[in-house]
């Protein structure tokens, strides 16, 4: 568990819903790290870590997915599973003002408001998967359904096929 002082909103979720999860912390210089070099610094298979990119759908709305790190969100597959006609990425400068969170410590977990979120049907298959915890240079460890009924996310298949 989190020191109290340093809780991030997604940790102060997992605490208010009792849900057992493991943080995990990194050192991290300036500029943001991608999820390889993440998992990377702790010693954890990447398979297991996953992005949080936010998008804007053709309806205007947003939506969030998670990925693994090593893999590329699939644009068309995403837009179907949101039920809408396309999707985009979001512009960097954006996510703040969005989601409450910085570029590099996004988590689907306590944003400001709560956007339709899905998850990778890869994570259905996991035991456990990180996610940012809602800061750079912390993860929040704990089982995919449990981080899913957090954020009322559904899974899909949302990645491009290697």
């Amino acid at each position: 568990m989190a020191e109290k002082e340093n809780k991030t909103n997604a940790v102060r979720r997992f605490d208010s819903a009792k849900i057992k999860y493991n943080i995990h912390r990194y050192e991290h210089g300036d500029a943001p790290v991608d999820g390889a070099h993440i998992a990377s610094l702790l010693g954890i298979d990447p398979a297991i870590v996953y992005k949080t990119l936010v998008t804007r759908g053709s309806d205007k709305n947003f939506y969030v997915f998670d990925i693994p790190v090593l893999a590329e969100l699939d644009l068309k597959k995403a837009a179907r599973a949101a039920g809408v006609k396309s999707v985009e990425m979001i512009h960097v400068a954006e996510i703040n003002a969005i989601t409450g969170y910085v570029r590099g410590g996004c988590s689907p977990v306590g944003m400001k408001k709560q956007f339709k979120t899905f998850f990778d049907t890869s994570a259905e298959k996991l035991e456990t998967m990180l996610v940012s915890a809602g800061r750079i240079g912390w993860q929040i460890e704990a089982a995919p359904k449990d981080i899913a009924s957090l954020c009322g996310a559904r899974f899909a298949d949302l990645v491009h096929e290697s």
